[in-house]
């Protein structure tokens, strides 16, 4: 597409007086270039040259500078106005770079790959005659401040060089114009093919500025030299099936991104954004809360006998009454069952069930596992697990003969697969270390049993098995590094050991009463042959099931023996509404629906967290009020598009055109069509009143004219208007009402000694000063609790990146006390300092930690109460 001419005009107006001030610079560093040059080729090997040689350079110096100068400050005035050019064009076919400087003597192999670190480890591996340079992530893309898809021409995206990342394409483009042939190794994944391919296109286009080297791909699975060499000998060509699909998961963003958003500004307010994947994920955790919040709590009451032989203690639980599951909804049933038992002393055993079970090791990771099993084990967030994971993956130097190397495979995979060699490395090391026993019973490869697996990669595992996780290493990786390679070296080590065995022991004891029969069941188990257990133990939380590894263990029992019982319980319960989602458990429901793929887990979370559609605390996902407001919204507006079926639809399609069975124009028509049929302003109003409560409108009136006001939506956000705006009435507001006064309170201004007022803003509540804009004075809520190391007031704070609550206090730096659970003033009984934690779990339920002594105690709660039965 032909730049436009006022580009160009505005182009070489900026050009021309740079070129002017470039004159003065550039003729006096070419002046003294040509002087040593002159003086050079002079004097040649005498060191020193005489006085008439020095003449001569002299002048020969002073004759060539103009032509020098002139030559250089044009090549400079072009390369500034070529750069202003660049901002404005749509189509790398119009491009010119500047190509005039000389390529390297003698010409090389150029390898590209993404990052400057996994440059370093690759260009170590092969040495001379290898230039290995880095595009340092993506180089083009859509523009930034348009849509830049031509939707009548077949969707046709119109990329552009990213701002500052001209200089890395010209400087690439120079070096391959004296390459002997040119390797594009980007990461083995859509995205990495994608950038791959813009390299290809700026190289290549237009035809008259071509780099003549030929291009192929080569795909790194893993940084080693072997590895890399491997590579480099079986080079292919450029996907463009791979590229196809991420260019329709690019274009199918910024559509939906560009004509959902505007919604949100008109019925919310200004600023807001709608993505494709996120809203759907927003979705999720908000549907979650709705449930918590409409979810009724029903009594129930459970009975547990505490039996006992010799010195083991163990529990038997009430299992059926008269053959069927028990079902005890209150206390006073609990009571009836008691009275039934009193008097029991020993139970004696009616039947014993032993077995055999086996339990086999996890397959190695895959991104979805990895970044769950992270934020389980290791608490780090899925964004932190990848940053980590990419820095293995791309090198680091463990010092030695090695040097820098890659320490794991490629971590973006939706599949646990394993190559023989790293199992076969892997089985001869376990079998020097602990023998041929804890070895499973052959090689474990894992093959992908998933349908929607693109199984392009192996599973996350160590590059070499044998290098084990030891202070050596630690060395020589940062504490996170060190403790997420140790985590993968693990899971990949265990995956081909032998199963775990446990010896399972069910006792049954049956309690006839008079009216009824009851049955108390035991269960328990014990490790028998501790297998992969003795190397790595996946981790739980709340929702997980329990393993068999944490089952009690029973004393040996025989049939009809008699077992000494210390106590009856009956304890009381109420059922539980589905726990909120952490970021392991909602990478889990993304990966089970079919939402997103491995390489979009860390971005769909981290996009939430920081436009401040959910709050993360105490690891698990709160959406605020604004996400929720965004979620109904555009549920409303698009329920076709930001629905769960549709989005794995929408993945599936993307397989499917990376695979060739599907036009990427033809999926997106597809999608465009009926998506554009909803972009309408015609219920704004309705769109409105899901965001805000507008029930108060039914009864006011305009103050100017008395018409009635209804809500109305503008490019600068929703607004109250009168019915007959704007053409006879002129009469507005904000749409949640006149602005309040400030809340005064009796905190100073730390800056100019003035009252502080409470505001609001993107985060919450905060504390102003009531003299801005003149003072600009801020902090944040205090607690109403005081700092046990200073005194200062504890404040609630949040984290820039994740949008995490915690509080600290507000003399940070000077002191750094911070606590994760808000303070609360209650009055410790250990102490009697006034401050404590709220905290709470699902097995202690709420309970208070002093701020000062860290003295735990319980908080009363009449909804849970136990009951205890002593057996006479």
């Amino acid at each position: 597409m032909p730049i436009k001419k006022g580009t160009t005009a505005a182009a070489s107006s900026v050009a021309k007086p740079a070129a002017k001030k470039a004159v003065k610079k550039v003729a006096k560093k070419a002046a003294k270039k040509t002087v040593k040059k002159t003086t050079a080729t002079a004097a040649g090997p005498v060191a020193a040259p005489s006085p008439v040689r020095k003449s001569a350079a002299k002048t020969a110096a002073g004759s060539t500078t103009k032509a020098v100068a002139k030559k250089a400050a044009s090549k400079t005035a072009a390369k500034k106005a070529s750069s202003t050019k660049a901002r404005s064009r749509a189509r790398i076919d119009d491009s010119a770079p500047d190509d005039d400087e000389p390529a390297p003597a003698g010409g090389t192999t150029l390898v590209i790959v993404e990052s400057p670190a996994k440059a370093k480890t690759i260009g170590k591996y092969l040495g001379k005659g290898f230039t290995v340079k880095a595009t340092v992530g993506h180089v083009r893309d859509l523009p930034a401040k348009k849509l830049g898809i031509d939707i009548e021409h077949g969707f046709a995206p119109d990329y552009v060089t990213i701002e500052g990342k001209e200089d890395i394409l010209t400087e690439l483009k120079r070096v391959a114009k004296g390459a002997r042939e040119i390797f594009i190794a980007t990461d083995p994944d859509r995205e990495g093919e994608a950038i791959g391919w813009h390299v290809e296109q700026f190289f290549t286009q237009p035809p008259r500025y071509a780099v003549t080297a030929p291009i192929r791909r080569v795909m790194f699975h893993e940084i080693t030299k072997d590895k890399v060499k491997e590579s480099m000998a079986n080079p292919m060509d450029i996907d463009n099936k791979k590229v196809d699909a991420q260019q329709a998961r690019r274009v199918l963003d910024r559509l939906v991104g560009y004509k959902a958003s505007p919604v949100l500004w008109k019925t919310v307010k200004k600023g807001l954004s709608a993505g494709r994947v996120q809203t759907v994920a927003l979705r999720i955790i908000v549907e979650r809360e709705r449930e918590i919040r409409a979810f009724t709590p029903v009594e129930y009451w459970s009975i547990a006998a505490d039996l006992q032989k010799g010195t083991q203690p163990f529990t038997a639980k009430l299992h059926q009454i008269d053959g069927s599951k028990p079902e005890i909804p209150t206390g006073d049933e609990a009571e009836r069952i008691l009275a039934d038992l009193k008097g029991r002393t020993q139970f004696t055993v009616t039947e014993v069930k032993r077995r055999e079970k086996r339990k086999n090791p996890a397959a190695p990771f895959t991104t979805s596992t990895l970044q769950q099993e992270a934020a389980k084990k290791l608490g780090f967030g899925s964004k932190r697990t990848m940053r980590l994971a990419q820095d293995l993956y791309e090198g680091i130097d463990v010092g030695g003969e090695e040097g820098q190397v890659g320490l794991i495979t490629y971590m973006r995979t939706d599949s646990s697969r394993v190559s023989e060699t790293a199992a076969g490395s892997a089985r001869d090391w376990l079998k020097a270390e602990y023998g041929d026993s804890y070895l499973a019973a052959g090689m474990q490869l894992y093959p992908s049993g998933k349908a929607n697996a693109q199984d392009a990669h192996e599973g996350v595992r160590p590059t070499d098995p044998t290098r084990r996780p030891d202070d050596r290493l630690a060395k020589k990786l940062t504490a996170d590094q060190f403790k997420l390679y140790e985590l993968i070296w693990k899971r990949f080590m265990a995956s081909q050991m032998a199963p775990a065995v446990f010896d399972t022991t069910t006792v049954d004891f049956d309690i006839p009463t008079q009216g009824r029969t009851y049955l108390f069941r035991a269960t328990g188990s014990v490790i028998k042959f501790d297998g992969f257990l003795t190397l790595y133990r996946e981790a739980r939380e709340e929702g997980d099931g329990k393993a068999l590894e944490d089952e009690q263990a029973l004393p040996y029992l025989e049939l009809n023996e008699s077992v000494p019982v210390k106590a009856i319980t009956p304890t009381q319960h109420f059922t539980a509404p589905p726990p909120r989602f952490s970021e392991a458990s909602l990478v889990k429901e993304l990966e089970r629906l079919g939402i997103g793929r491995p390489s979009t887990y860390a971005s769909i979370i981290s996009v939430l967290a920081e436009r401040r559609y959910v709050l993360l605390e105490q690891r698990r996902f709160f959406p605020t009020p604004l996400g929720e407001t965004v979620e109904k919204v555009m549920v409303k507006k698009f329920p076709a598009i930001f629905n769960v079926q549709f989005t794995a639809q929408m993945e599936g399609e993307l397989d499917k055109i990376a695979d060739g069975e599907l036009g990427w124009v033809r999926a997106l028509t597809d999608f465009w069509t009926p998506f554009q049929a909803t972009l309408n302003d015609n219920d704004l109003d309705v769109l409105i009143g899901e965001a805000y409560d507008l029930s108060a409108l039914a009864t006011e009136k305009c103050p100017d004219c008395g018409g009635k006001l209804v809500a109305k939506g503008g490019f600068f956000g929703p607004f109250v208007a009168c019915e007959n705006h704007p053409k006879a009435c002129k009469y507005t507001r904000p749409i949640k009402g006149e602005k309040k006064p400030a809340e005064l309170t009796k905190y100073m201004c730390q800056e100019c000694g003035e009252p502080m007022v409470v505001r609001h803003g993107r985060s919450g509540d905060f504390l102003g000063c009531s003299k801005f804009p003149k003072c600009r004075g801020t902090r944040s809520m205090p607690t109403g609790v005081k700092c046990p190391k200073d005194g200062g007031e504890i404040a609630e704070r949040r984290s820039k990146k994740r949008g995490k609550a915690f509080y600290g206090c507000e003399n940070y730096p000077n002191c750094d006390f911070v606590v994760w659970d808000k303070p609360v003033a209650e009055t410790c009984p250990e102490c009697g300092y006034v401050g404590a934690e709220a905290k709470s779990n699902k097995t202690r339920g709420a309970f208070r930690k002093c701020l000062k002594c860290a003295n735990e105690w319980d908080v009363p709660s009449p909804d849970e109460a136990e009951l205890v039965a002593e057996v006479a």
